[in-house]
């Protein structure tokens, strides 16, 4: 039976797209026939109880809005990490999400304990900080840093050929690059009967910080809410940029937009079940063009069309499918995309549609598959005395 382990700061339920990528990654590998250790943080609610699964958790700080991101907070779990894979029972492959100082410690250790590792790069931290504003300084010592741990990594997981090319640039070879996709938990968010009575309600769920410019979503609200009285926007998640987005919202429509914070996956996919459509954004400029925003699997799943804003290869997934409206980063077109929206809700029949799609053409299950197959792959060549690839 291969042994795996897998270390990341979040790890299912935490309401996020890695701790939702990484609980279908676990899942697949035990389905496999793998014993999987999962090293992660104490989440803030709730537990997993996968068969197969053994989830072991740790204290660590957090920011105000709750998330393990910042300096301190990846510390307090990268520095018991060095212990605690030190001393784990000898594993066959570890698997290792961003950011890069966690991928340290477990390249590290790893090296130490003669074991491969995966390194999944869902994120290229050094890219994101460059486009936020980062002193030059700090991105430099970034990208040395997850340069080294790309490039040790025995197979580098991405979500999108557009990724895999900027991996490229770390000096990855394509022997140990592999392209696995991006989708949503479709479990987690699915698509029920809507609300019989479907208000005009608009949702984002996820992060809010410099990357996607979430803030972006207030501003057109507020463009749109005095045309519109009945409307409502709810912003589901944490982030750097919450708390001034809560403050801009009540100037410009006090009481209309409401900001519950990170919550279950099942009270997310209840609101986009009766929402007029789902928003997502990706901020232009900041050097992350390529990303994918699985905000938008995440409401397609639930049969809601999407708002996107913002350039990448969303724009064109959401254009070429018909699974909303992809608009140019201004208030003024996502305020027009808004009303559009808002002005009645989508019919049954196409709910039913957008929800097929993303099961069949972005679900996490599929992706988790692949990721699973490349790990065990690692873990068996290790197993069987092949020479790391």
């Amino acid at each position: 039976m291969p042994r795996v382990v897998i270390a990341s700061r979040i790890y299912a339920p935490e309401p996020a797209a890695a701790a939702y990528r990484l609980g279908a990654l676990g899942r697949a590998l035990a389905r496999r026939g793998a014993a999987v250790d999962v090293l992660t943080s104490r989440a803030p609610q709730g537990r997993t109880t996968d068969a197969g699964v053994r989830v072991r958790r740790w204290p660590v700080l957090r920011d105000a809005s709750g998330a393990v991101r910042g300096y301190l907070p990846y510390a307090s779990y990268d520095v018991p990490l060095l212990l605690r894979l030190a001393l784990a029972r000898r594993p066959d492959v570890v698997v290792v999400e961003p950011p890069p100082t966690t991928g340290a410690v477990v390249a590290a250790v790893c090296a130490a304990r003669r074991i491969p590792y995966v390194y999944y790069a869902a994120d290229l931290l050094s890219v994101a900080a460059a486009g936020s504003g980062v002193s030059p300084a700090v991105v430099r010592v970034l990208r040395a840093v997850e340069g080294a741990v790309l490039r040790r990594a025995a197979r580098v997981l991405t979500v999108s050929d557009p990724v895999a090319d900027v991996v490229r640039t770390f000096g990855v070879r394509d022997e140990r690059l592999e392209v696995v996709g991006s989708g949503v938990d479709v479990d987690a968010f699915a698509s029920e009967p809507a609300a019989a009575q479907q208000e005009e309600l608009l949702v984002y769920a996820g992060t809010m910080s410099e990357v996607h410019g979430a803030g972006l979503f207030v501003e057109a609200f507020g463009l749109v809410a005095a045309r519109r009285p009945g409307a409502r926007l709810v912003m589901f998640g944490g982030g750097v940029d919450r708390e001034a987005m809560r403050a801009r919202a009540e100037e410009l429509a006090p009481g209309r937009v409401t900001f519950p914070g990170p919550v279950p996956a099942a009270q997310v996919a209840a609101a986009f079940r009766g929402a007029r459509a789902g928003l997502a954004s990706l901020r232009p400029g900041g050097g992350y063009e390529f990303a994918i925003v699985t905000k938008v699997f995440a409401a397609t799943a639930c049969g809601a069309p999407v708002v996107y804003a913002g350039p990448g290869p969303c724009a064109g997934l959401v254009r070429r499918h018909g699974l909303g409206w992809a608009v140019d980063f201004t208030p003024d077109a996502v305020a027009a995309a808004m009303e559009e929206a808002l002005a009645a809700p989508p019919a049954p029949d196409e709910r039913r549609r957008l929800a097929a799609w993303t099961r069949t053409d972005a679900s996490l299950t599929g992706v988790a598959d692949r990721a699973a197959a490349a790990v065990l792959r690692v873990a068996g060549a290790r197993a069987g005395g092949g020479s790391r690839p």
